[in-house]
């Protein structure tokens, strides 16, 4: 991998290649020779660290990364690569001296056929492997989108053809699957009409990308020296479905360059649309598990359309610590955590850290970049251990650094990456393969979207703290390309057994990424609007599947007759609420009733019309229930909720149009609670 740094801020990242000759001398002695005299070797020890990384990069077995540049560069910036390489040698003298334990994650090859029946299993359709008729599978395949039913046809034609040359079993034709005639997957795309949240099909065209002035959107941006014109994201349409087909001579540009400047980002914005902007702690549970399902299926696709490959990694098994605060995986630490704080997300060592630093270090100069005493380090990991729990730790003696080297410890001590093994060469691909960076965002947005639920809050905490840094660069004297060199590495290179070189090797792509995320996490944690409309049809398939079963089931229907005076209700979904019958007769057409259980006056019928906003059903509710209602019911931030019919339960955006929401989901109960920390 060659790097180099332009007069203009450009980093430029040319492909890595294994079997090249060894370049070690020369690169010594061009980078040596470039480097301005207040970064001597004399100074800073740039020769001897390099030494060191290069020997840890090579492994004895390729070369370390050459850094050069053009003849007409004066100097290379100290604040651009060098932080990066001076975190991972940081990082390497942790893990030498004993600071922090080694991560037992082991690998083991996939067999021929293995990473697509793995995939077939992740998407949720598990049931093309068994043979099984399973509802789940038949409603997740009745939503797909042309170029997703065609990214889940070509792997299921490679996992059928080995299973063939193994002589395994008999395995069903794609055709009876997806009722084609050719059981090879045709992968052109066309434009398709944009489908919202509500599930209707809409007249079609394309998705938006224009100029725009409005306060109606989520704002993602930086507004001082950034690009006069902002983009606006449509997010009413499958992103692979909106890919033009790439030709067959298309070549992605060998050399990637990043301009580290803030203002070489673009300003993009998400336009609410009637049905409001949907975050990922708005959704069940149920439902965000099948959004992981189609995001896998839209990201796969995406990278189809682009002419990319999807690369996975197979974590066989991590071993970590059941107990403690270090090197604990995540599940198993919330599991622990919340015997002690209910319902906590993300894990009370990892918010105290974030709130120490918070509320001592956001201007503190250098921070996360000037590390702290490795001594004192090792000793505070270890009195937190002993003492955290009994609430005998005082946070008092520690300092700023020291903080934020456990901070950036306690996320390289997690048994598994925060952003997954099997994704992290995902993460990777999206940078090195995909040139443009709204293709970038959109591929980011998938992935964050793929996540497990503890990594996904715990990330959402940490990259919240991170932009509050960025905020105070005033002071602390660190801007976003600071910050992202520096948390790079953290993030990005972990001690699995063949993990360090491609990672390492990858220093400005990996600090892109944090770059991106960092930036633009307003709208990488908002689920797109086309997954939502494709969730709410799987339920609506799913329930007229169960409808068809319980007509054809014979006991059912002896028992139907046997109970015809006292049938029994259809099971009310978690969350719903039980009121008395005068309060469930039937409504007419475009009034809803809403129920405020912890309110005075628990239940209101509300007219709908065009411009009636969830927000203005809440204030209706607070101006009635004002006195009658308990100090602490007055004191919570309340929120409309939608419960039940074609989806589990989604907490409404208070901008959502109500009659439009209510068209889509007539079946739903409407609700008033406390929205979910």
């Amino acid at each position: 991998m060659t790097m180099e740094m332009k007069d203009s801020g450009s980093v430029v990242l040319t492909a890595y290649h294994p079997h090249s000759p060894a370049r070690i001398p020369g690169m010594e002695q061009s980078f040596v020779q470039d480097i301005p005299p207040s970064h001597s070797p004399t100074s800073r020890k740039s020769l001897p660290r390099c030494r060191r990384i290069n020997r840890m990069l090579s492994n004895d077995s390729a070369p370390p990364p050459s850094f050069s540049r053009s003849n007409s560069q004066a100097s290379m910036d100290s604040t651009s690569m060098e932080d990066f390489w001076c975190e991972v040698e940081s990082i390497k003298e942790s893990s030498e001296d004993g600071s922090e334990e080694a991560t037992l994650l082991e690998f083991k090859p996939a067999d021929e056929g293995e990473l697509e029946a793995e995939w077939l299993q992740d998407v949720g359709l598990s049931t093309l492997i068994s043979g099984a008729e399973e509802e789940d599978g038949q409603a997740l395949l009745s939503t797909l989108t042309r170029t997703q039913a065609a990214a889940v046809q070509k792997r299921y034609n490679t996992y059928t053809q080995t299973l063939r040359k193994k002589n395994k079993h008999t395995v069903r034709d794609v055709r009876d699957i997806f009722g084609t005639n050719d059981s090879s997957p045709t992968f052109e795309t066309v434009p398709v009409s944009p489908v919202p949240s509500n599930g209707i099909q809409l007249p079609g065209q394309k998705p938006v990308w224009k100029s725009v002035s409005s306060n109606s959107c989520v704002d993602c941006g930086q507004d001082k020296g950034s690009p006069s014109v902002t983009e606006e994201l449509s997010y009413e349409v499958s992103f692979s479905e909106s890919i033009t087909v790439l030709p067959k001579s298309q070549e992605w540009p060998k050399n990637q360059r990043f301009k580290k400047e803030d203002s070489a980002l673009p300003k993009f914005i998400i336009r609410k649309s009637r049905f409001g902007l949907t975050e990922v702690g708005d959704l069940s549970p149920e439902d965000m598990k099948k959004i992981r399902y189609l995001s896998l299926i839209e990201l796969t696709a995406f990278y189809d359309a682009l002419g990319v490959e999807l690369k996975r990694n197979r974590a066989e098994r991590v071993r970590g610590r059941e107990n403690g605060l270090f090197g604990v995986p995540l599940n198993v630490l919330l599991e622990n955590d919340q015997k002690k704080v209910p319902g906590i997300k993300v894990p009370l060592i990892f918010q105290k850290l974030l709130l120490k630093l918070e509320e001592t270090g956001l201007e503190t100069e250098g921070i996360l970049r000037v590390p702290g005493s490795a001594s004192r380090v090792k000793n505070l990991h270890q009195e937190l251990e002993a003492k955290f729990y009994e609430d005998t730790f005082d946070w008092d003696q520690v300092r700023n650094n020291d903080a934020a080297g456990l901070l950036k410890m306690f996320i390289r001590e997690l048994p598994s990456p925060l952003f997954t093994v099997e994704y992290l060469p995902a993460f990777i691909t999206l940078v090195e393969k995909i040139s443009k960076i709204k293709l970038q965002l959109q591929a980011l947005h998938l992935l964050i979207m793929l996540l497990p639920e503890a990594n996904r809050d715990t990330a959402k905490a940490f990259l919240q703290f991170l932009k509050k840094v960025v905020a105070n660069e005033g002071k602390n004297k660190m801007n976003l390309w600071n910050v992202s060199m520096i948390v790079a590495p953290n993030l990005f290179i972990y001690k699995g057994k063949r993990a360090n070189q491609q990672e390492m090797q990858a220093a400005a792509t990996t600090a892109h990424i944090v770059r991106l995320l960092i930036r633009y996490q307003d709208i990488l944690w908002t689920v797109p609007s086309f997954l939502i409309s494709q969730v709410r049809k799987m339920n609506e398939a799913a329930m007229n599947n169960s409808k068809r079963q319980l007509m054809f089931d014979k006991g059912v229907r002896k028992l139907l007759r046997r109970k015809t005076m006292e049938r029994e209700r259809p099971e009310r979904p978690e969350g719903a609420v039980t009121f008395p019958p005068y309060l469930q007769s039937d409504i007419p057409e475009g009034v809803i009733r809403v129920y405020a259980p912890l309110h005075s006056k628990v239940s209101m019928a509300i007219q709908l019309n065009s411009q009636t906003k969830a927000k203005d059903i809440l204030a209706r509710f607070h101006c009635e229930n004002s006195r009658g209602s308990s100090q602490d019911v007055r004191g919570q931030i309340q929120s409309l909720h939608e419960i039940g019919g074609n989806i589990g339960q989604h907490c409404l955006d208070p901008d959502a149009y109500m009659l439009d929401v209510y068209r889509a989901n007539p079946q739903a109960e409407w609700v008033i609670k406390p929205k979910a920390s």
